[in-house]
């Protein structure tokens, strides 16, 4: 195995194609707490969403659907287990809570709270251009 020449250093974000803005809006910031921050003026729409803003970077960037980028959402993959198939994750301080939440916000929960081989809690949901999102927590 030939040693790699670098360091990956972090992760710093995922893109994902959406199809409306004040809906992708409204899940990430109001439904899952994300900030939106500040952008490149691109010459396309979008939005960017961080879970810390204070760590100087988007962990979402949100490019809106054309011709240029693509369709939106990741369309029906054939996955036949959500939490096998294409998806990202957060932590959150409660998963059980985190679910309760989203379902009083009319959100459907795609995967329900259920435990992870190695403890932690994990639900999973759609956003509204159908990219899966896992939520999980430790303990509780």
């Amino acid at each position: 195995m030939t040693q790699a020449s670098f360091n990956i250093r972090s992760f710093d974000h995922v893109t994902i194609i959406i199809s409306d803005l004040a809906a992708t809006r409204n899940f990430y910031v109001n439904l899952l707490g994300m900030t939106e921050v500040p952008r490149p003026d691109f010459d396309f729409e979008g939005a960017w969403f961080a879970a810390d803003p204070s760590a100087n970077r988007a962990d979402i960037h949100a490019t809106m659907t054309s011709e240029l980028a693509g369709i939106a959402g990741w369309g029906d993959l054939k996955a036949k287990s959500i939490s096998r198939g294409h998806h990202f994750a957060f932590q959150v301080d409660d998963a059980f809570a985190c679910e309760e939440n989203l379902r009083n916000a009319g959100v459907e929960i795609a995967v329900s709270c259920r435990p992870r081989p190695d403890g932690p809690i994990q639900m999973y949901v759609h956003d509204p251009d159908g990219h899966v999102v896992e939520l999980f927590s430790f303990g509780k």
